[in-house]
């Protein structure tokens, strides 16, 4: 495998201080420098995830585009990561490319979303992707060169750069890098890709359609429903009648629900609960929501059910911060896409 042979153009420089001043110009890059993708810095990539050059990882749904290894490999590259990172962000792109997850859709839309990876099991730990501090902060080479790998691909991969086919009116920083792993060993619940049917020795990778995320501090309360509850306005901020949601909730949080034995299940069932509003009520805060059928005021829930709540433990040991994250169309236009790692 380290032998491969590539099947791209092969662009030749003076030296390398040149190659990222030519990629800027060319587009093919965030705005910010890259790591020059060599010939042999590709192979190294290849043969980390035992894959050759011309292997179709995937296929963009809507415009139909080819994504193979290779072309995986030099945004993998470009993006700073390492190449036992690879197989993660191949894996990525293969659930970018189930049609549910609607990749053009998000990537074209104002609504400026951005993939939010999570990584699940044994593998986070062995490339120390950080679930604690500054989670979807810097510092950790491992989260910041994936999730980057992964919106480079968009970019030269499936041609959705920022002001061609990406329309984003704000977008948000996410858009740049955004991965995490949850912090299993915080957690009293068993993590997210067990709750989706896989073993607990799988490693998998999920990507969601995150728009940006609503911090919610609660630093007094220690019974879960006062803690919950906090939670209430940022739900209604995100709007009515989601097919699916994000809380990350940090480790302080999760101490008191722990201690009081809460499951998973009661806290999406809480949140589902408290989160719920008249049609009037909803109607007056801009939100369009269709009359019941004869007439009469009704509640109406921002998740349609319980188990549309996705639960992730992450963040810093020290200050009551947790966060909701909403997701483009509703989590109805875009699905999340949870796949196993080969």
């Amino acid at each position: 495998m380290t032998g491969a042979n590539l099947t791209s153009t092969v662009l030749e420089f003076d030296d390398e201080s040149e190659i990222a001043e030519e990629y800027l110009r060319r587009g093919w890059t965030d705005g910010l420098p890259i790591t020059p993708p060599t010939p042999d810095r590709v192979r190294a990539c290849l043969a980390a995830g035992g894959r050759s050059p011309s292997d179709i990882v995937g296929t963009e749904p809507t415009k139909g585009r080819v994504i193979t290894a290779e072309k995986v490999a030099v945004n993998t590259v470009m993006a700073g990561c390492l190449p036992e990172y690879f197989p993660v962000v191949v894996t990525a792109v293969e659930a970018m490319c189930a049609p549910e997850f609607n990749l053009h859709a998000i990537t074209a839309s104002t609504m400026g979303a951005a993939v939010l990876t999570v990584v699940s099991g044994p593998i986070a730990k062995e490339l120390e992707i950080n679930s604690g501090v500054g989670v979807f902060g810097p510092g950790h080479r491992a989260n910041s060169t994936i999730g980057r790998a992964i919106r480079l691909i968009i970019i030269n991969a499936t041609g959705s750069a920022s002001g061609e086919i990406d329309k984003a009116t704000l977008g948000h920083p996410g858009k740049f890098s955004w991965c995490m792993a949850e912090a299993d060993e915080v957690s009293p619940w068993p993590p997210m890709h067990v709750d989706r049917g896989f073993d607990a020795g799988d490693s998998t990778v999920s990507i969601f359609a995150g728009l940006s995320g609503t911090q919610v501090a609660n630093h007094h309360a220690q019974a879960p429903e006062e803690i919950l509850v906090s939670f209430r306005d940022a739900m209604f901020a995100v709007g009515p009648t989601q097919k699916e949601l994000i809380a990350v909730l940090c480790p302080e949080h999760i101490g008191n629900i722990r201690a009081a034995g809460w499951s998973k299940s009661q806290v999406q069932q809480f949140l589902f609960e408290t989160s719920q509003r008249s049609d009037a009520d909803w109607r007056a805060a801009g939100e369009v929501v269709p009359a019941s059928p004869d007439g009469s005021s009704r509640m109406v829930p921002v998740a349609s059910e319980p188990d549309n709540v996705t639960i992730l433990v992450a963040g810093g040991a020290a200050g009551a911060f947790s966060s909701i994250i909403p997701l483009w169309g509703g989590g109805a236009g875009s699905q999340s896409v949870t796949k196993r790692m080969q």
